[in-house]
């Protein structure tokens, strides 16, 4: 086997969440030994993810039809929004199985190192979607990075102009934590958002 097509492959898998140069070559080396069992199905698995997940028109979530699962189940509450950076923070939510609005997934966050601008965000379909009148609150659910913050903000002052309540999930010490191994940010936050006992 070709040491170039090696690497080129194991520099592709490098690339993907999670992914080191020695386990993506690991994996190119696997996958080269094994055509039957794991190569092949993994091609066509990810010809028909390809050929079949899409962005949902409404939300951005991904799915196989044009709108996703969540927009079109009627038993969702549509008067929540729930604004969220990637499709994994979706899952994340759903997981939890205690939050029955919609969703909006925007597609990252505002970066200046990443170069990811206003324009590079879905924010029109969620403009739009607001526009309805349909729904009453937009919970932003940004990460607590200083761009998931620097987002907030942004989408914070954006959504002035909609007849919106604007809310913001609470950031502060995970359940199961000790004070002594949490950075000082995470304390600063949790003291700037603390609730009535």
């Amino acid at each position: 086997m070709s040491n170039n097509l090696v690497e080129n492959l194991s520099k592709i898998i490098s690339k993907l969440p999670g992914m080191g140069p020695r386990i993506a070559k690991r994996i190119v080396l696997h996958l080269a030994s094994n055509k039957d069992k794991t190569l092949l199905p993994l091609i066509a698995n990810l010809q028909m993810l390809d050929d079949k997940i899409h962005n949902c028109e409404t939300c951005g979530n991904l799915d196989e039809g044009r709108v996703c699962g969540i927009c079109l189940n009627q038993n969702r509450d549509e008067s929540l929004i729930c604004v969220i950076e990637e499709v994994a923070d979706l899952w994340a939510i759903e997981r939890a199985e205690n939050y029955r609005g919609k969703y909006h997934v925007l597609g990252g966050n505002l970066s200046a190192i990443s170069g990811k601008t206003i324009e590079d965000l879905n924010l029109d379909s969620l403009y739009s979607r607001l526009k309805s009148g349909k729904v009453i609150e937009v919970i932003i659910a940004t990460s607590a990075t200083i761009d998931g913050q620097t987002t907030a903000h942004f989408l914070a002052e954006s959504l002035k102009e909609f007849n919106v309540k604007t809310t913001r999930l609470a950031h502060g010490i995970p359940i199961g934590s000790e004070l002594d191994y949490l950075d000082e940010g995470t304390i600063s936050i949790a003291f700037k958002t603390r609730s009535e006992f």
